[in-house]
């Protein structure tokens, strides 16, 4: 599907970056997955032949194939190749394919951040991929991925807890990191600080009193304790309440495709600008 003399040359090559633990499990990353659906819509449609990276996908395909899944149902032309750096991982994707039947428009792929696809991809997703990296190296990751977007293309950064629960992310494009989005189960968050635990690698040491990222986290832990009468319409209408709270301090996104619809589905999204070090 996407093979070419690019793809050929990166296979003779050793894939740029570091083996991860490899752990996943199914619907881990289906925070980040709708997410995607509902508001990149204009990157998945913006080229005659979209191409879709899930960088790192582990040691299980399966959030790859969720991933395809979910995007193809808003951008039925969208191809979808999954990129590990460890043989045995590409393996078994392969072999997952082989047992499933047809999946049109998904492939799985030995490499790393040097991308082994014929053309700029307008989405990547690389989740769970830089934690073990240091701060300057991630840095420098999400420059590379960027720099090989198609011009209109988005990169999907982020974390998540092992069960999907809990997650952050940024999106960037060529120009750089645009938004962040925190998301969450909600029957089970205590305060939306916990959720930094999940904060992007560029970010994570920055929670510190004096960052911008902390005067976020513990502004929209007092809202959520102002929206705790909320409570008793459950846990979405109090998460809404607190969004709402965090909007008179900070520049939360408010209008479609983010807004309410998004807000009561657990997440909130802000500028970049609003968390940047």
């Amino acid at each position: 599907m996407c093979g070419g003399h690019d793809s050929g040359v990166a296979r003779t090559r050793r894939p740029q970056g570091e083996i991860t633990r490899g752990t996943t499990a199914p619907n881990r990353l289906r925070r980040v997955d709708r997410w995607v659906a509902a508001t990149q819509i204009a990157a998945l449609r913006s080229d005659d032949r979209p191409l879709a990276v899930d960088l790192g996908y582990g040691a299980s395909p399966v959030t790859t194939a969720e991933f395809h899944a979910r995007l193809r149902a808003v951008a039925p032309r969208l191809e979808v190749v999954g990129i590990e750096i460890d043989p045995a991982r590409v393996a078994a994707g392969n072999a997952f394919l082989a047992a499933t039947g047809p999946h049109d428009g998904l492939a799985f792929r030995l490499g790393g951040f040097e991308l082994p696809v014929d053309r700029p991809p307008v989405l990547i997703r690389a989740f769970n991929v830089l934690r073990q990296y240091g701060e300057a190296a991630a840095w420098r990751a999400w420059d590379d991925l960027a720099a090989r977007l198609a011009p209109s293309g988005v990169l999907v950064e982020g974390t998540c807890d092992e069960i999907g629960r809990r997650a952050v992310w940024v999106a960037l494009t060529p120009d750089g990191p645009q938004t962040i989005t925190f998301a969450a189960h909600l029957p089970t968050l205590d305060r939306p600080s916990a959720l930094a635990e999940r904060l992007p690698k560029t970010l994570i040491h920055r929670n510190v009193p004096g960052e911008p990222v902390h005067a976020l986290l513990t502004a929209f832990d007092r809202c959520w304790a102002t929206a705790a009468p909320h409570s008793a319409f459950g846990p979405r209408a109090r998460w809404t309440e607190a969004v709402e709270l965090l909007a008179r301090e900070f520049p939360v996104r408010a209008r479609p495709p983010h807004g309410r619809r998004r807000w009561r589905a657990g997440e909130v999204t802000l500028p970049w600008s609003a968390v940047a070090p």
